[in-house]
């Protein structure tokens, strides 16, 4: 009687194969993981954005979403400005809060480098009262080019963009926060409501 099976020789070809086919697939692997997780970031500030400017209207009251430690890498809060001085104030209620790694890079252009304030109306401004409009860049890790645009109309409206640019402030941020990132832990990121 005969027996069918695989040799010993047979069997370790396999695993080399495997092998050599899983380490082909890793690279491939980890980029998509980044690329995920730059996009969820992307989508979790927009949403973020979007709540400030929901609980603004809903409370009739001036609402900000600021950076957390002036870097939108490092997450952000949306508070309630009931004192007039927003996120500079320990006293105004924190509504929602994002806990970020800063394994992301964030950027925002001028009007939207570390803060929104949006009045009762749902208006993004100035806290004199000027209208605000903006961009926050979610940046690729090894290049300066923006991959995802937050982009905030004078009249409030944000949208989420995926177009792929140069973009200095990309660059810029990766040259002031390399020691920076290199000193910290690393932290998952959390919402707190």
């Amino acid at each position: 009687m005969r027996q069918q099976g695989f040799t010993l020789i047979e069997l370790l070809l396999g695993l080399i194969v495997s092998g050599i086919l899983a380490s082909l697939a890793t690279p491939s692997f980890k980029g998509l993981l980044e690329s995920q997780q730059r996009q969820g970031v992307a989508q979790s500030l927009a949403s973020g954005l979007r709540y400030a400017r929901t609980e603004a209207i809903a409370r009739n009251q001036p609402v900000v979403i600021h950076a957390r430690e002036d870097d939108w890498s490092q997450g952000w809060r949306v508070i309630v400005d009931v004192s007039g001085r927003g996120y500079l104030d320990d006293d105004n209620p924190v509504l929602l809060e994002q806990q970020g790694n800063g394994g992301v890079a964030i950027v925002g252009n001028g009007p939207v480098k570390n803060q929104v304030r949006f009045s009762g109306l749902g208006e993004p401004v100035f806290s004199g009262g000027g209208f605000r409009a903006g961009t926050v860049h979610v940046c690729a890790t090894d290049q300066a080019q923006s991959l995802y645009q937050v982009v905030l109309a004078p009249s409030g409206r944000i949208s989420l963009r995926s177009e792929r640019a140069e973009q200095a402030l990309c660059r810029s941020y990766y040259g002031t926060q390399v020691l920076r990132a290199a000193s910290e832990p690393a932290a998952p990121w959390a919402w707190r409501r």
